[in-house]
């Protein structure tokens, strides 16, 4: 099942506080620039790429020559805001030696649970990747809350995978992988190869905390790797400091821990948009609609939809009635209800005329709709 791995085409990859700070002593740029080649060798061969990079707070409790991890939220804050600025430095001049450039994303919890605002942090970073540019991201540390935080970057990099649609989640870390039992305490211990994701078996083999730097343990990577396959994509959590990792990853090499979905990405994606039991409207599309839907498997279109039933906001669940009343599908629509109402009928051409700005060419993208 390394072909999981292989024929990935789109990657996530989440690099660790511990390996980009030599364990806090500062900014490692010469690790980074050896991860950056083998990155771009991915680019090369045909892969997407975006990279979760921790760090910030590490990199700016070294610039203010803290020992310790702060324990405040202002303090954690201001470490964050002062290292971001050497962070992302670095990952730019590493990638432009390569001719590529990266742009920074800063994202918070309220992006991803607001599905607007969730919708939009995907559109950016897909044109973000259709121009051959490299996202990189990371929580924004400098505005989050207790309340608010994702907790950790191995939860956000399993996030922005749901988000970008990925195929595969790399979390490098400071550890050879999933082991079944804590290395550093028993000689006896073995390094899990592959496994389901959703294997309980795994919990009580990745309990352990995180490092000084970090707040996210192999248990948080085990969780990362769950909620990565609610969208199908596989995770590799494997040791950042292996030699040629990437490259030998992208090859079929055996490293680190595979955890697979119990699905498939579409089927997975699928399961979850038919679990939304909460709608907020309806589009009562004609016979031509109805077809292209049922039959032809393809997007529902302005042109199609006869009237809009509701007050949705983009991204919401509405429900596609045809013209005998039944529902034939429903999926995430991509405009609001008042948009909608007023390109209904129109050839997709027409959107940006009549709205003066376009956000997708359909109303509802196969890939966010489902049949019942």
């Amino acid at each position: 099942m390394r072909e999981k791995v292989t024929n990935a085409r789109r990657w996530v990859v989440k690099i660790g506080s511990a390996l980009l700070t030599s364990d806090g002593r500062g900014l490692d740029r010469a690790a980074m620039a050896v991860w950056v080649e083998q990155l771009v060798a991915l680019r090369k061969a045909g892969a997407e790429l975006v990279l979760v990079s921790s760090g910030a707070v590490a990199a700016g409790m070294s610039r203010l020559g803290w020992s310790e991890r702060p324990k405040t939220i202002h303090e954690m804050q201001a470490a964050a805001a002062i290292g971001q600025m050497g962070l992302v430095q670095a990952w730019e001049s590493s990638f432009q030696a390569h001719g590529l450039s990266t742009a920074q994303v800063l994202l918070t919890h309220d992006d991803l649970s607001d599905r607007k605002r969730y919708l939009n942090a995907r559109s950016t970073l897909r044109a973000l990747l259709d121009l051959g540019v490299i996202p990189v991201i990371n929580e924004n540390d400098t505005v989050v809350t207790d309340e608010i935080r994702f907790g950790d970057n191995d939860t956000l990099g399993a996030l922005v995978t749901n988000l970008v649609e990925g195929d595969l989640l790399v979390i490098l870390t400071d550890r050879d992988g999933l082991f079944t039992a804590d290395p550093r305490n028993n000689p006896d211990a073995e390094l899990i190869t592959q496994a389901m994701a959703d294997d309980s078996k795994l919990d009580a083999m990745a309990g352990g905390s995180a490092g000084a730097l970090g707040r996210g343990g192999m248990l948080t990577k085990l969780r990362a790797a769950r909620l990565a396959a609610r969208s199908g994509a596989g995770t590799v959590i494997v040791g950042g400091r292996i030699e040629r990792v990437i490259e030998r990853l992208q090859a079929g090499e055996v490293l680190g821990t595979l955890l697979l979905p119990e699905k498939g990405m579409l089927a997975a994606r699928k399961q979850w948009l038919a679990g939304h039991l909460q709608t907020r409207g309806r589009l009562l599309i004609d016979e031509g609609a109805v077809k292209a839907l049922t039959a032809g498997r393809r997007s529902l279109l302005p042109v199609g939809v006869k009237a809009v039933e509701g007050n949705f906001r983009r991204g919401e669940m509405v429900v596609c009635v045809g013209p005998d009343g039944r529902e034939v599908a429903r999926g995430l629509v991509n405009y609001s209800a008042q948009d909608a109402a007023r390109i209904i009928g129109q050839p997709t051409e027409a959107i940006a005329r009549i709205l003066g700005y376009l956000d997708e060419p359909e109303l509802v993208h196969r890939d966010n709709l489902v049949l019942v």
